[in-house]
């Protein structure tokens, strides 16, 4: 398994101005990841927003994830899916959906990574490293310092997660995470865009690496 470096990985959820603009400022960001999470709305709404994004990342380099459910990221011709400890077992999706070609596993404790290293997920979530309200019964917090341990043991890409923000994610990278995953920050920002920027730049200082936005 190869581990990847790119930075913020956008989980767009209620966002203060739509959907679709934290999608098109991520495609214009170079974002290599977006994930659309929608809770408590239709399947049908949800496949419509989902319809939405994938037109606005086909054309670039920015890959399409939808939460928890396969089937509508199949439907909707997202490039892969996410998915929850809770959520079908990810031997199944993988059997179920040939056509998805990214498998994310959300990971909460050292035992969980450990598991998921026979799955051979394509990325995992470690987390959450602060408390967030994003989740209605959030897991016990792991801190920096724990799921820092955890990425750097982790064979596979990692993406530390849970209550991350531009004062620290400094923190959070300087201890071990080197990728990192966003709700608040950029989707409760009048400019998106602006916002994404302030992350990278973070990540780009203390990484040394930097994202080539798309045309």
């Amino acid at each position: 398994m190869s581990i990847e470096k790119f930075g913020l990985y956008l989980v767009i959820t209620n966002p203060a101005t739509s959907y679709e603009r934290c999608a098109e400022d991520a495609v214009r960001a170079g974002l290599r990841y977006i994930q659309l999470r929608m809770k408590h709305r239709t399947r049908g709404e949800v496949l419509e927003k989902a319809l939405n994004l994938r037109d606005i990342t086909r054309s670039s380099n920015t890959r399409f994830i939808v939460n928890d459910d396969p089937q509508l990221a199949m439907e909707s011709g997202a490039d892969g899916v996410h998915l929850g400890q809770s959520d079908m077992p990810l031997p199944l999706a993988r059997k179920k959906f040939p056509k998805l070609s990214i498998l994310g596993l959300s990971t909460h404790s050292e035992q969980q990574a450990a598991a998921a290293e026979s799955l051979a997920p394509d990325y995992c979530g470690v987390g959450p490293i602060f408390a967030t309200p994003t989740k209605e019964v959030p897991d016990p917090e792991l801190g920096i310092q724990r799921a820092g341990k955890i990425i750097q043991k982790a064979p596979f890409t990692t993406v530390a997660i849970g209550g991350i923000n531009a004062d620290n994610l400094a923190e959070v990278l300087q201890n071990g995470a080197l990728n990192f995953s966003v709700v608040r920050y950029v989707c409760h920002a009048q400019q998106p865009y602006d916002a994404i920027m302030r992350l990278q730049e973070i990540w780009t200082r203390i990484h040394g690496e930097s994202n080539t936005p798309n045309s």
